[in-house]
């Protein structure tokens, strides 16, 4: 039986990529204005505040920001997770959801109270006691439903993501901005963005056997380009963790050699570009159904190589270096639905 995917499910979904997209763009803004600790404390603002105070100035308005869109980006992955439960499953299926939600929420208060008792930092605490059930929650509803598993599971991902988020984001400030757990921060940042692009295209098209609908060929340059994406997102979070925007004045980079990073991240990004052409080239001459998406993915890297070739000889301005960040982020998506154009769903064999 066909899945119908109503509207308002389209609308959230679409909200849902366009905040995992923007959210991107506030932890660039709070890393880039120095105003990663311009909220000392997690998951209060200071010891004795949940909002910034004047004394904080501009940094600690910038960093609670990024911090309210997190809880708009959990609230737009919740509403999706229930209505895809819905459509699916049942009522069954969300009424079980919202007692895991209760008692991860319950789970998260005794570890908070229990690392409040003990003297140490206790939200991490609240974060995992609620990612763990999560996470059952999230195996027990996949096992539970008998009918389409792709979208349920998509839409839990991106929940338990951003409930890690927070997590990572805790330990982010708790740690003084260790520039390899900023850097894990962003690339995670970026994959729920990838989540929730391939949400928005498996929403589009029913459930079935998909097969391929590309050459062998193809589908293996598309997946070698991919690797060379990666790579060249890689070396990127390592160029900007050691270079001069530490996300606060009092915290020094001293691990790597930016200038000879930058280097380094530029030949994987090259190599990206030339598959790129390549992949155009053969989806067009051979024309295959994801030619269009193909023209897509090479705007979207010429646009960012332009932008990276340009910050670097500006010396890295705070605002290149942000479009920068959300363009890589947008080049992922836009990858993630080519890959995922390389199969259709097989039409069913007529009756009779």
């Amino acid at each position: 039986m066909p899945t119908t995917i109503s509207t308002p499910v389209r609308v959230f979904a679409w909200l849902s990529f366009i905040f995992e997209v923007f959210i991107i763009g506030t932890g660039g803004a709070v890393r880039l204005t120095g105003s990663g600790l311009g909220c000392s404390e997690w998951p209060l603002c200071t010891p004795d505040s949940l909002v910034p105070t004047p004394e904080q100035g501009i940094h600690g308005v910038i960093e609670f920001g990024n911090r309210t869109i997190t809880g708009v980006v959990g609230i737009l992955a919740i509403v999706v997770l229930l209505f895809t439960l819905h459509i699916v499953g049942g009522r069954r299926a969300v009424v079980s959801t919202l007692w895991f939600a209760l008692g991860g929420i319950g789970t998260g208060v005794v570890a908070y109270a229990t690392a409040s008792a003990m003297n140490i930092p206790a939200f991490p605490f609240f974060s995992a006691g609620l990612l763990l059930v999560a996470l059952v929650g999230a195996v027990s509803s996949l096992r539970s439903i008998s009918g389409r598993k792709d979208l349920p599971t998509l839409a839990w991902i991106v929940l338990i993501g951003v409930i890690a988020q927070a997590f990572v984001g805790g330990i982010t400030v708790l740690t003084g901005l260790n520039p390899f757990i900023v850097g894990f921060h962003y690339a995670a940042s970026l994959a729920l963005v990838c989540v929730t692009a391939a949400y928005l295209v498996r929403m589009r098209e029913p459930s079935g056997t998909r097969v391929r609908v590309v050459p062998v060929w193809f589908a293996i340059l598309t997946h070698v380009t991919g690797l060379a994406l990666a790579l060249t997102i890689v070396f990127g979070v390592l160029t900007t963790g050691s270079g001069p925007h530490s996300g606060d004045a009092n915290v020094i980079r001293d691990g790597f050699d930016a200038s000879f990073l930058a280097h380094v991240h530029s030949w994987p990004g090259y190599i990206l570009a030339g598959l790129v052409v390549v992949m155009v080239a053969s989806a067009w001459i051979q024309r295959l159904a994801v030619r269009n998406w193909t023209l897509v993915l090479l705007a979207a890297i010429a646009v960012q190589v332009l932008v990276g070739v340009w910050q670097a000889r500006e010396g890295l301005p705070a605002l290149l270096v942000g479009i920068h960040m959300v363009l890589a982020a947008l080049a992922a998506a836009t990858y993630t639905v080519v890959a995922l154009k390389l199969k259709q769903t097989a039409a069913e064999p007529a009756h009779g």
